[in-house]
């Protein structure tokens, strides 16, 4: 496990790692007045000012000319004084200037996540807002970006630090009780706390009941093809996909695994996967192919429900494990059968006709699901927090002793700590900012 040292000054490249016009390397710590004098040349700069300078090892080789900016502490990304160099983005440049700054006392190069862990640390942001950064910097859609500028500002640790402000308050009360019990404690003030606590937990409990919605979005909706054998599975995801993603066979069986494409559908993240066919007669290596399938499929946020159009309107059942996930049945290879009926959903993966209604539909799925929502759970460990949260409040409710009471609120308290990152707790700090590029 690395050991952070907030006395160390670190640096990274900040920008993406390859050939480009412009790189920027962050330097953050005590040692960047230092850093600005021994390669740029500046002595008492002045903050948020663009210098163009020329750097130089401390031999006086020059290395590049860039634009210098210094940010001083608090008022920068860390909290701590930060220097940023623009220089020319050549790999032989980027690597020169690391290196000068490397000979530089008291300078290191930063560890994954730490520039966005040292502003944590000094209450530049919450955790909330930290892992909001990374999901912006991962991303690709629309609806992602949205979601994860959201939560970097705030909004969603707001939320979490104003509950548990509210417990901390009851805490208080309780405490006060407990430490002098000479006084008579008001009866009505009880059932007030016992009300607030009812509200807490009906409030939580709204929030965790969003189907994922949060997360799915920032991980992507799923949609299974799922079908018989040469029902034109892989020709559809070949032209929902537009390229070449799945391989494409009259011999039934050619798909063995599961074939993912991942796609931006309305500004919405969509993960397509192409499966085995379902059929009772299968060999070895296909029927695992099958099994894959029906396992992808009922993890899957919509089935796609392939079939040919000739056999129409006759539908044969998917298996028992997957029909509690919403179902899209699909009409191929309508260019073989003209007489289907208007509301029936058909198309031909062949000449492209009905790919455009499909698209609709799906859109509309999505829009339904994710919509305009807006401070919703985003990760599986904030669901965890939340859950035990509730469980302590509930305990809470059932305690008529105030020592037991006290002690579930602080439990509670403590869950939602752990969230935002107001619970000192190094190894959670170390599991998220693992995730983390170096540089940011």
């Amino acid at each position: 496990m690395p050991s952070y040292e907030l006395n160390d000054t670190i640096y990274a490249l900040s920008s993406g790692l390859g050939k480009g016009g412009v790189a920027v390397i962050r330097l953050s710590g005590k040692a960047v007045p230092a850093a600005l004098y021994q390669l740029a040349g500046l002595e008492a700069p002045r903050p948020r000012y663009a210098y163009f300078r020329p750097l130089r090892r401390q031999d006086g080789t020059l290395l590049d000319r860039a634009l210098v900016l210094f940010f001083e502490g608090p008022h920068s990304f860390t909290g701590e004084d930060v220097a940023e160099f623009h220089v020319h983005g050549g790999r032989r440049v980027i690597q020169s200037v690391l290196t000068a700054l490397g000979d530089i006392a008291g300078c290191r190069p930063a560890e994954r996540g730490e520039f966005s862990r040292r502003a944590v640390l000094n209450g530049k942001m919450d955790l909330t807002s930290a892992e909001g950064l990374m999901d912006l910097i991962d991303a690709e859609t629309e609806a992602q970006q949205a979601q994860a500028l959201s939560q970097l500002s705030g909004r969603l640790g707001a939320l979490y630090e104003g509950w548990r402000t509210e417990l901390v308050r009851y805490m208080g009360y309780l405490e006060a009780f407990i430490d002098f019990p000479e006084e008579e404690i008001p009866p009505e003030k009880l059932a007030e706390i016992d009300a607030h606590i009812h509200t807490l937990i009906h409030e939580i409990a709204g929030h965790l009941d969003d189907h994922r919605v949060g997360e799915k979005l920032r991980e992507g909706f799923q949609i299974a093809l799922l079908g018989e054998p040469n029902v034109g599975k892989s020709s559809l995801m070949n032209a929902l996909t537009q390229r070449e993603v799945a391989i494409v066979s009259q011999i039934a069986g050619t798909t063995r695994d599961v074939v993912e494409a991942h796609l931006d559908v309305a500004g919405f993240p969509v993960i397509l996967a192409d499966t085995a066919g379902l059929r009772e007669d299968a060999g070895e290596i296909e029927a695992e192919g099958i099994r894959r399938a029906v396992k992808k499929a009922s993890e899957a946020d919509l089935i796609l429900h392939i079939q040919n159009s000739e056999t129409y309107p006759s539908v044969k059942p998917l298996p028992e494990a997957i029909r509690s996930v919403p179902i899209l049945t699909v009409w191929n290879k309508a260019d073989l059968r003209k007489d289907l009926p208007a509301d029936v959903l058909c198309l031909s993966a062949k000449t492209g006709e009905g790919i455009a209604a499909l698209w609709d539909a799906v859109k509309g799925i999505l829009n339904d699901t994710f919509g305009k929502k807006d401070g919703l759970i985003t990760r599986e460990r904030y669901r965890v927090a939340l859950q035990e949260c509730v469980y302590a409040l509930n305990g809470a409710l059932g305690n008529e002793a105030l020592e037991l009471k006290a002690e579930d609120l602080r439990m509670a308290a403590r869950a939602l700590g752990r969230i935002t990152g107001r619970i000192e707790a190094d190894e959670l700090l170390d599991v998220i900012f693992q995730e983390f590029c170096i540089g940011k």
